[in-house]
């Protein structure tokens, strides 16, 4: 790894820590900039999800007065979250590299689509609980618990764009306050980032160098860098984001 390229991992990093610090859709912006550094990408996605894993981690701690009484939706929510990473991290490792390279272009094009979408799949998911009860009927508590699940395996395989799935199964549970949302949305990104970076470290899947240079990067965007991020604002942040992962995608598909 060259120092430009050492700079340019940081800068991407340092910039997905600032994104992901208001808005999220980090990934969009570090991992293309490994793959387009010449770094394998399933490689690349093992190292990205490894090095922003801190990041999941500061957002559970910042928004820890949030929890309130939200023990049942993690313990119930984190199982899934952690078996179906696992699934997910050990399907990556065995999908054949030109495979995933060929998917990389959808995947980064959804998770935009998703991230784009958030607002209005925000309103629409944010389903009241049934009337006359007080919690989701327990067929509401199966389908959300099987769709963290899947969001799970997804998160595990891939990662960009899982917050809004994530609020859409808080949302089938009735869940209307949206700085718990966030935080429980942050624990379930912990648990499913851990398991995933876990797997990857204990595969040998991760470059090191990479890694530790965007790690580094992502810790001081997201403290450094959050000032600027919400100076610019909510929305001019998810607009960057927005373009980028769409440039990303197209010039991906153009490569390939």
């Amino acid at each position: 790894m060259t120092l430009w390229q050492g700079a340019v991992i940081f800068v991407a990093a340092f910039i997905a820590g600032m994104v992901n610090s208001v808005a999220g859709g980090g990934t969009l912006l570090s991992f293309p900039a490994l793959v387009w550094l010449g770094v394998a990408p399933i490689t690349a996605n093992a190292t990205n999800a490894v090095a922003l894993w801190p990041g999941s981690l500061a957002g559970m701690v910042g928004f820890r007065r949030e929890m309130g009484d939200a023990r049942r939706w993690m313990v119930l929510l984190g199982a899934p979250s952690v078996v179906g990473a696992a699934v997910g991290a050990i399907l990556l490792l065995r999908t054949p590299s030109e495979t995933f390279t060929l998917l990389v272009p959808y995947l980064i094009l959804l998770a935009t689509i998703l991230f784009a979408a958030q607002e209005p799949l925000r309103r629409a998911l944010r389903i009241s609980t049934p009337e006359g009860s007080d919690s989701p009927r327990r067929a509401w508590w199966i389908g959300a618990i099987f769709f963290q699940f899947c969001v799970a395996v997804y998160g595990g395989y891939f990662g960009a764009g899982i917050g809004i799935l994530m609020l859409a199964a808080l949302g089938l549970l009735g869940l209307t306050d949206i700085h718990q949302m966030n935080a429980l949305k942050n624990f379930l990104a912990l648990c499913i980032n851990g398991c995933a970076a876990a797997y990857f470290v204990f595969a040998g899947a991760v470059s090191w160098r990479h890694a530790l240079v965007m790690t580094a990067g992502a810790i001081a965007g997201g403290f450094g860098g959050a000032g600027l991020a919400r100076r610019l604002g909510r929305t001019v942040v998810r607009r960057i984001v927005i373009a980028v992962g769409l440039a990303m995608a197209i010039s991906l598909f153009y490569r390939h």
